[in-house]
């Protein structure tokens, strides 16, 4: 079965984003067995939803404890968090790949202009070393299409990697560097220079590697080493099919069919469109899945609907679909 909306998730825009979000809300409480359980556990009812202030966000834990499913289908791929022996994996099954690499490709072009003008450089040790990242997807997809001779991955080359940014830096090519934090400071540590033609992107995270700092701290030692006025990020996740950009100060922005919105932590259904608390996203990419997700970060959401994330609620790895009926 298809979505009757897949063909106008990317041409959205804010005055019909909330007209599409609750069609599609019906769609999956209609067509997702996980989702329609979880609204039908709550003091609501499903059906009856006019707006955008009255649905439900599904836990993210969700993801790991449950196949996230809206209509049936073998997925083409399936997307897997990191994590440790001791953890358990996000797992994304997703319908069409080619959903995926239209929604990242689309908000490419809408915040760095045409792929073809950039040389890609990707620094994802940790994710290299893993299978079925969502993220490694779409670096390697973005150096595809990006048709530079010097596009690709690294891994601890990193003598190699400043040689290559030397070169760029020479012949005034625009480049991006999108890397792990841990993988970045590494470089910044061993090899810092001065970059005029090179955008530095962190996707966040130390995985384990260093000692956690601050967001802060890490756009700092970056701009230093690299003499940047400012350092870029990007913001997904394994359970969405978008992401969120910022140019500097970690301060995101969402493509047009997703958005940021905080939660109460004492009540997960007091659910505001800005200020502080847990951070909610819409991501109307996310049409075979869920759209409607509660992540566990904390953050604060401004009126113009970018946003920033602070950390990560407490014990967050341990809080379950508390609301979830068993035996699903």
């Amino acid at each position: 079965m298809k979505c009757e909306h897949e063909d106008k998730i990317f041409s959205t825009d804010e005055a019909h984003f909330e007209e599409l979000a609750v069609d599609l809300f019906h769609f999956q409480y209609e067509h997702n067995t996980v989702y329609n359980q979880y609204v039908n556990s709550l003091p609501i009812v499903g059906r009856t939803i006019r707006s955008l202030a009255q649905i439900p966000f599904l836990p993210i834990q969700c993801f790991k404890t449950h196949t996230i499913k809206t209509t049936a289908f073998e997925p083409q791929a399936v997307f897997e968090s990191s994590g440790t022996t001791q953890t358990i994996n996000s797992r994304h099954y997703v319908k069409h790949l080619e959903l995926y690499k239209q929604s990242f490709l689309t908000a490419f072009r809408q915040f760095y202009g045409p792929v073809q003008d950039w040389c890609i450089i990707g620094l994802l040790p940790s994710y290299l070393e893993r299978r079925h990242s969502s993220l490694v997807v779409m670096v390697d997809e973005l150096i595809r299409q990006s048709g530079h001779a010097a596009s690709g991955f690294y891994l601890y080359e990193h003598e190699k990697l400043h040689s290559l940014l030397q070169e760029l830096e020479a012949k005034g090519q625009k480049t991006i560097l999108i890397g792990v934090t841990f993988a970045l400071l590494d470089f910044a540590e061993k090899f810092p220079m001065p970059l005029r033609h090179t955008l530095v992107m962190e996707t966040g995270g130390m995985k384990g590697r260093r000692e956690e700092i601050t967001r802060q701290q890490v756009h700092d030692i970056l701009q230093a080493a690299f003499g940047l006025p400012a350092i870029h990020a990007e913001y997904g996740m394994t359970e969405l099919l978008s992401q969120a950009y910022s140019a500097g100060a970690g301060i995101l922005h969402c493509p047009p069919w997703m958005k940021a919105m905080v939660r109460e932590e004492d009540d997960p259904f007091a659910i505001r469109q800005a200020g502080s608390g847990i951070l909610n996203v819409i991501d109307l990419a996310n049409m075979y899945s869920c759209s409607f997700i509660a992540t566990e970060d904390v953050g604060r959401v401004y009126d113009d609907g970018s946003f920033e994330v602070q950390g990560r609620m407490d014990n967050s790895d341990i809080r379950g679909c508390s609301l979830m009926v068993a035996g699903i």
